[in-house]
Formats: structure tokens, C-alpha cells, sequence
């Protein structure tokens, strides 16, 4: 069965939850819910990659952060950071984190160097970035070319992670989805229906579609209506082999994947 990364955001401009869980007790609060829910590990972030979103100072980020991390690794939470920034990941590592998730795909200066010196336990989730923005900013539709670029954005990322002493096993490879691959939803559609072709590089990899525009724009449903929709395009990866699920909404999925798997057993 995938693995679920449960997501909170520590935000205000969240594209589907800002301000939510922006104190810290309300994101502690919704993180234990998830676990409770059966979530492997927490990602927390504390600046939303939508278009419209403002940057948010490290040191406010850091501040957001701290002490939601310090509290779910005392509990024994597997705790991930969604961040692009080296400052930030250097300063919640030594808090115990186990995993780092970059929108970038960890190509910010020092994003790298950070990797290196991170104990060996720590693992990495490495996201296709098209470009140099560290937003979903709507990147032109290049549906034809979109699995070649993948992977050889991937290739080249495993490489450089090799480079600096850190293996393919440690890494997870996230496609992107929704504005981070294009303005409508077809090359999401496409990374999705060819995801085995990246099984090739003997990576695990993630699917972080839970709500995102791709959703919307089949479904024709606004944010707070496309659980439907989110479960749907996860339980599709998931039964094509992805070993992580990126996901508001843990119960859901692993509630749909029960199901499935008790009607692949049954006699």
C-alpha cells in the first residue's frame, strides 16, 4: 500500500486551507489528527508556492516551525519539511526531521550542500521544477515533451545528489502537478498516466495532486468541493505503483485503498 505524506500548512495564503493552521497549536492539533488518521510522515510548511502568494521572511518561517516540529518529534512523528529554502532546512535538521520536500528540487544555491550534511537517515523529496521560480506560476504546455524533460531533470538531479555522497535510495521523485507543470490540466494527465516510465531510475516516487487546479478543472468544482476528484487520481497512481501519496486528506485515501485492496482479495 502507498505511503501517505499528510500535508499542513502553517500559512495564510495556502491555496486550499490558508490560515487554518497558522497558530501553532491548530497545526499541531490537525497534525496529530492525521497521523491518528494513519499518515507515515508530516510535511509542514510555513510559505505557500501558489501564484499569488507572498514570500515569507526564514526567520519568520523558522519561527512558524519550530516549535510544531520540536512538539511532533518528541511524540515520535516522522516529520517533513516543504521547503525551497537552505536556510530553513539547515535550522529544523538538528530538531530531529526526518525528510526534506523541495518544490525546486533542492537547485537553490546551498539546497545541495544542505543535503550532504544531513545525517544519513534523512531522506529527500525531489520536485520537477520547470524554470527557476519557486512558485506554481503556470508554466507554459509542452505535453509532447513534458516526459522527456522529467527525465532528464531527474537524471541530472540523481546525479548531483551522487555527487555530493547522497544515493538514489534516499531520494523520492515528485513529477509536480497542476500549475507547476502547465496552465491547464493535460500535462498533469500525462505525467500521471505515464509515471512507470520513471520507475526506470529505481527511485520511489510521489504524487502531490490533492486539490490542485488539475482537479478543479475536470470536476469544474472549487477547492473545498474536489475531494472526489483528488481521491480519485491518487488511488490511480497508487494502484499503478507509487509509493507515496502527497495528501490533505490521509483517511480518505486510505479508506479507498481498503476497499480496493479487500475486492482484490476477495475469493
Amino acid at each position: 500500500m502507498a505511503s501517505t505524506f499528510a500535508i499542513v500548512n502553517l500559512t495564510r495564503d495556502s491555496f486550499s486551507d490558508g490560515g487554518r493552521f497558522f497558530e501553532p497549536g491548530a497545526a499541531l492539533a490537525h497534525a496529530r489528527a492525521l497521523l491518528a488518521a494513519g499518515a507515515d510522515v508530516v510535511d509542514l510548511g510555513a510559505e505557500s508556492t501558489q501564484p499569488r502568494a507572498a514570500d515569507v521572511d526564514v526567520g519568520e518561517q523558522i519561527d512558524r516551525l519550530q516549535p510544531v516540529v520540536a512538539e511532533l518529534v518528541a511524540g515520535g512523528a516522522a516529520v517533513s519539511i516543504d521547503t525551497w529554502r537552505p536556510e530553513v532546512m539547515r535550522e529544523l535538521l538538528p530538531l530531529g526531521v526526518g525528510w526534506l520536500n523541495c518544490v525546486r528540487g533542492f537547485r537553490a544555491p546551498g539546497a545541495l550542500e544542505v543535503a550532504a550534511a544531513a545525517p544519513p537517515t534523512v531522506r529527500f523529496v525531489v520536485m520537477f521544477q520547470r524554470g527557476d521560480a519557486a512558485r506554481a506560476v503556470g508554466a507554459a504546455d509542452a505535453p509532447a515533451t513534458l516526459m522527456a524533460e522529467l527525465e532528464a531533470f531527474f537524471r541530472e538531479r540523481i546525479a548531483a545528489f551522487a555527487a555530493v555522497g547522497v544515493p538514489r535510495e534516499r531520494l523520492v521523485l515528485d513529477p509536480g502537478m497542476g500549475f507547476f507543470l502547465g496552465r491547464t490540466a493535460l500535462p498533469s494527465l500525462v505525467a500521471l498516466k505515464h509515471l512507470g516510465e520513471l520507475a526506470a531510475f529505481g527511485v520511489e516516487r510521489m504524487v502531490s495532486v490533492s486539490r490542485k487546479s488539475v482537479i478543479g478543472e475536470i470536476t469544474g468544482r472549487e477547492v473545498p468541493a474536489r475531494g472526489a476528484g483528488t481521491l480519485a487520481a491518487e488511488l490511480w497512481a497508487a494502484r499503478h505503483g507509487v509509493e507515496w501519496i502527497r495528501t490533505h486528506d490521509v483517511a480518505a485515501f486510505r479508506d479507498g485503498r481498503a476497499v480496493e485492496r479487500a475486492i482484490e482479495t476477495a475469493p
